[in-house]
């Protein structure tokens, strides 16, 4: 995700100032490998069948949603923001069943196969040796929760955090200070998103490390025996420049010239600065400052939103499904409120009321340009549009979140979100892990295959299993 507060000309910003969840959007910069992976001409043969019978239904369904939206929306109430104090716990937590264990069986097996041994770090798309700090918390998580639900072995778990915790204390850095926001996942060389064999400093993200904050964290508590791995990690990055006046700020590299710039927005925001909060970093103004908070209604749901848009502040205001599943899931709602969850979800299963559309939307990758999408509830002003991160609308690439779906499901347990992961799992697995979604309009899975969708699968089905948050369960205080 774009979170820069000043990005850089536009001709540039896709390629420069990718900060945050962009993270996988290494895939774009894969785009020959993408398309060795499909067939033009049967893209084109079926989306040209799928399209005589959808694009009615379609445009009914972008009707009502265009009709959804009421501003301003419905507010949350102070004693509703003020409800979660004490870490959220599920309402269905417990042993895992026969198919939720397959759920993680199938999610290991893209680990299996894209785990680098070289380095203990994880590519972030399917064989594509590129890696973000985002994606490989998401690798940490999912090898984690693997250990956990008993896919591999003590010793296989030991070896490979191992190995990783060494490589993220000793990995080269952008001008020695902080994680390069791109590696080459084989061979450690800082490069720019798809340049593999090239080495470029483009500056780092403060949201990804947000994220991998929380997961050493995770780790160097509930694993003794690496604590001191964990440790040394932080140690070796020059985490002073993350955060100025308590705001967490990246940077970019732009014709040869650093720029220093405001991250984050209403959700990865507050998830990230959660983790730098973990770490003794001031992100006092990042995490729980409301003042820039909106609500739009959208299918009569008050759906909060961050002011700072697009033509405020130069930043996409993305309202996604992620960050509210994994502030659940890694820390009971303590940085973002449940309420505002509550709501993002309620209007997603509202909308599936209207139309009939089952709708879990949120970010990632694609197996067709252009290649990574924000499928958001409210963006910029719009409702439910999907976009890349330079804005171009691609809502005919609208699809349902097969990690979505499920992170839903593990933390509120509804008809609704029953249905989500009945659906999944009928129509979203492959051999190499879960695609991460189905296209509303193509009615086809989008069969691209993610480090972060088969992570964020793995570790809602640990926080299933052990009944509590995960910083909870691994002893993480504050």
């Amino acid at each position: 995700m774009n979170f820069d507060f000043e990005p850089p000309p536009t001709k540039l910003s896709w390629l420069a100032s990718l900060g945050g969840v962009v993270t996988a959007v290494i895939a774009i910069a894969g785009l020959n490998f993408w398309s060795q992976q499909l067939t033009k001409s049967a893209n084109q043969q079926q989306l040209a069948t799928t399209s005589a019978k959808t694009v009615p239904q379609a445009e009914s369904i972008a009707s009502l949603d265009a009709a959804s939206v009421v501003l301003p929306g419905q507010p949350i109430s102070p004693d509703e923001l003020t409800a979660n104090k004490i870490a959220y716990v599920a309402p269905n937590v417990g042993s895992l069943t026969s198919a939720e264990k397959e759920l993680a069986a199938s999610a290991w097996s893209y680990f299996e196969r894209n785990w680098n041994d070289e380095t203990g770090l994880v590519n972030s798309a399917d064989k594509f040796s590129s890696v973000t700090m985002w994606d490989q918390a998401a690798g940490i998580a999912a090898l984690v929760s693997a250990k956990e639900l008993n896919l591999v072995s003590q010793a296989e778990f030991e070896s490979k955090m191992t190995k990783m915790l060494k490589t993220l204390a000793s990995m080269p850095l952008y001008k020695g200070e902080l994680p390069n926001k791109v590696y080459n996942a084989k061979t450690l060389v800082p490069v720019n998103y798809g340049q593999l064999d090239k080495r470029a400093e483009i500056g780092w993200s403060a949201i990804d490390l947000g994220r991998m904050a929380i997961w050493l964290k995770i780790v160097g508590a509930k694993y003794p025996q690496f604590q001191g791995q964990t440790a040394a990690v932080w140690k070796h990055w020059q985490v002073k420049r993350l955060t100025s006046g308590g705001q967490m700020y990246g940077t970019a590299v732009v014709n040869g010239k650093e720029q220093y710039n405001q991250e984050g927005r209403l959700g990865y925001e507050d998830y990230a600065a959660y983790g730098l909060k973990l770490w003794g970093l001031d992100v006092r103004k990042a995490l729980g400052d409301r003042s820039n908070t909106a609500f739009v209604n959208l299918y009569g749901q008050g759906v909060p939103y961050d002011r700072r848009d697009y033509k405020t502040s130069g930043a996409n205001n993305y309202v996604l499904s992620e960050p509210y599943i994994l502030d659940g899931i890694e820390t009971g709602f303590q940085s973002l409120p449940k309420a505002y969850a509550d709501r993002v979800l309620a209007a997603q299963e509202a909308r599936y009321q209207a139309t009939k559309q089952l709708t879990a939307v949120t970010e990632d990758n694609l197996d067709r340009a252009p290649y990574f999408v924000y499928s958001s509830l409210f963006v910029n002003g719009e409702p439910w549009a999907t976009i890349s991160d330079t804005r171009t609308k691609h809502n005919d690439l609208r699809f349902l979140s097969a990690k979505a779906a499920i992170g839903w499901h593990v933390l509120y347990h509804t008809d609704y979100t029953r249905s989500l992961v009945d659906f999944v799992q009928a129509n979203l697995k492959s051999e190499s892990g879960w695609y991460n979604g189905y296209y509303e309009t193509l009615k086809q899975p989008n069969r691209s295959l993610t480090a972060n969708n088969n992570g964020v699968i793995l570790e809602s089905l640990l926080y299933k299993q052990v009944g509590k948050p995960l910083i909870v369960w691994a002893g993480v205080s504050e």
